[in-house]
């Protein structure tokens, strides 16, 4: 006889159920989605990826947040109107930026709830979360300041020409592309 029974929820996921009828503890939403995935996936590369995305992700909320206080406190004064959307565009770039980083987790975590372990999506998703990281950074470096521009020499050096010659309004390519392979890397390993 089994000491665990299955039970089918209302959204048809299942969750593991002991002898005594307490439910196995899985996620209940962001922030324990991390912690679950990271104990539940069998991959370093996963691993790894998850401990990188919530530094950054954490990283990203605070630069926001002083992004937005400071806007803030610079308009404080002002009527609403222009300024009141300006914030909520703050708000709207940050889920922007940060969605695509933390997907990968979220899908992770809600496969191991759903399906069970599968290292070749844990490590899939890694990689397609590791693409968005480097995204960004090509974004970065496409809107880097002429007067902060260097040049690192070596094969280096003509990709960081390449990338500083381009428009600032390219930058918005790379997170994007990346964004979208996450979610294609998603679609194409479950």
């Amino acid at each position: 006889m089994s000491d665990a029974t299955d039970e089918a929820g209302a959204d048809g996921e299942v969750a593991s159920a002991s002898s005594d009828g307490s439910a196995a503890e899985t996620y209940k939403g962001i922030l324990t989605a991390y912690p679950y995935a990271f104990r539940a996936s069998d991959s370093l590369a996963f691993r790894i990826y998850a401990g990188t995305s919530a530094l950054f992700g954490a990283g990203i909320v605070l630069l926001f947040t002083f992004a937005v206080v400071t806007l803030l406190g610079a308009t404080a004064e002002a009527p609403g109107g222009s300024f009141t959307f300006s914030r909520a565009f703050f708000l709207f770039l940050m889920f922007l930026v940060l969605a695509p980083l933390v997907g990968p987790v979220l899908f992770v975590a809600r496969r191991h709830r759903r399906v069970g372990s599968d290292t070749r999506y844990d490590r899939g998703m890694a990689a397609a979360g590791y693409g968005f990281l480097l995204a960004m950074y090509v974004a970065l470096v496409i809107t880097t300041p002429a007067d902060l521009q260097e040049d690192p020499g070596g094969a280096l050096g003509a990709v960081a020409e390449f990338l500083y010659g381009l428009p600032n309004e390219a930058a918005v390519v790379p997170p994007v592309a990346a964004a979208l392979l996450v979610y294609l890397t998603h679609r194409q390993l479950r």
